[in-house]
């Protein structure tokens, strides 16, 4: 005797029963999955591009605005800072290293930064094609970059003003494209980077060159920087905010603050999507439940013909254990359909990178939690139809 595939048939017997069944559990088990992708990508892409940074010096005002602005490129700056003042702070001794940061330009909505070579460096990220910038509007682009525009090396484009991909360009200064970075998953692939003297030529009143300007009237847009010990940490951030027109900003500090006002959503988003698990479950106990009587003369009959109590119990959990697997695979396959079509916009936006095409360890610990609410929902029926008195039910029929 096929227990498994009495089981199966037992499933198809009604398939708008177990279509909604299937819907229930795989709409649960997506929710469950995307909130496990999302919030592990968005912790290793934030993570990831702090990479070491101690402290992020910008204009005065919102620190978090100046963390996304200077270290994730993905909000606007909070202003500018006096050269001089911001390389009186990197010579200080508990400076270990310190970059400087022009920005505020874009090419196609993609950031132009003014940096010196230590900025990908910082980030370990070597040269595919090319090579690093050298002279004025020379530019070294992001692999993303490079890709969705289609630049390559000797290429000429123009910036523009701001980080609007429709905003006025200056057609006076064309960059040229010396190198293509490798891809990396952090915060350069969407950069493209040049000298900080042609952010300085780009601005000048009346095309006036950067060396003919006062070092002091100079300005930087941010500067990252890193300790040489922890005790910069205590005493670094609270001298720039209170000494100097400047403002520190440590990264681990706001990352935290940020994940923390994400977590209240993805905490609200998570009970909504084990409820509907949970749901799930009770629909397959309760599907089992109501189908019992019907299929009492079934059962008795299985019985009759030598079926054994505990074949019986297996296959009520089985036909629950197919029904959790089929909604857990469903699940998956919406959940990472979904993951597949937000990558690029999560990618373009905000700097993270989504996997679609992988499993997490804590989707396949879903799987088992799946298996086991399917179980539980099926002991109850499993119990009655082992407990059932056959030949009452055989009499009965034969009525």
């Amino acid at each position: 005797m096929n227990i498994f595939k009495i089981s199966w048939l037992n499933i198809l017997r009604k398939p708008l029963n177990t279509a909604l069944t299937l819907i229930m559990l795989a709409l649960g088990v997506a929710l469950v999955a995307v909130l496990i992708q999302v919030s592990a990508s968005l912790d290793e892409g934030f993570r990831k591009n702090i990479r070491g940074i101690d402290m992020a010096v910008g204009a005065k005002g919102s620190p978090l605005q100046l963390i996304l602005s200077a270290i994730y490129h993905i909000d606007h700056p909070t202003g500018n800072i006096p050269l001089t003042e911001a390389r009186e702070l990197a010579a200080h001794p508990m400076v270990k290293e310190a970059v400087e940061l022009s920005y505020g330009d874009s090419y196609k909505g993609r950031r132009i930064v003014g940096t010196s070579h230590r900025y990908p460096e910082w980030y370990e990220v070597g040269v595919k094609q090319g090579r690093l910038w050298e002279k004025t509007f020379e530019a070294t682009v992001g692999a993303e970059v490079a890709q969705e525009f289609g630049l390559e090396v000797g290429d000429t484009f123009y910036s523009a003003h701001g980080s609007d991909a429709e905003a006025e360009v200056h057609d006076d200064h064309p960059f040229t494209v010396v190198g293509i970075f490798e891809p990396s998953g952090t915060v350069i692939d969407r950069l493209l980077l040049t000298a900080q003297e042609s952010m300085w030529d780009l601005h000048a009143d009346h095309g006036t060159p950067a060396e003919a300007d006062s070092l002091d009237e100079k300005q930087i847009t941010a500067m990252l920087l890193r300790f040489k010990s922890k005790m910069g940490i205590l005493t670094l951030p609270r001298y720039v905010n209170q000494q100097t027109s400047m403002q520190a900003a440590l990264p681990s500090i706001e990352v935290n603050r940020l994940f923390d006002l994400f977590g209240i959503g993805f905490t609200a988003l998570r009970i909504v999507a084990i409820v509907i698990v949970v749901l799930g479950a009770i629909s397959i106990f309760v599907s089992m439940l109501n189908t019992l009587k019907e299929r009492s003369y079934e059962i008795a009959l299985i019985r009759s013909m030598g079926a054994l109590r505990r074949q019986v119990f297996t296959m009520v959990i089985i036909e629950a254990l197919v029904l959790g697997v089929l909604g857990y695979v469903l699940g998956i396959i919406l959940a990472h359909g979904g993951l597949l079509l937000l990558s690029e916009g999560a990618g373009s936006r905000f700097g993270i990178s989504i996997d679609a095409f992988s499993l997490r360890p804590e989707e396949i610990w879903l799987f088992g939690l799946i298996l086991g609410l399917c179980v539980l929902s099926a002991v109850v029926p499993a119990i009655r139809a082992v407990r059932m008195d056959v030949s009452a039910v055989l009499t009965s029929h034969t009525q």
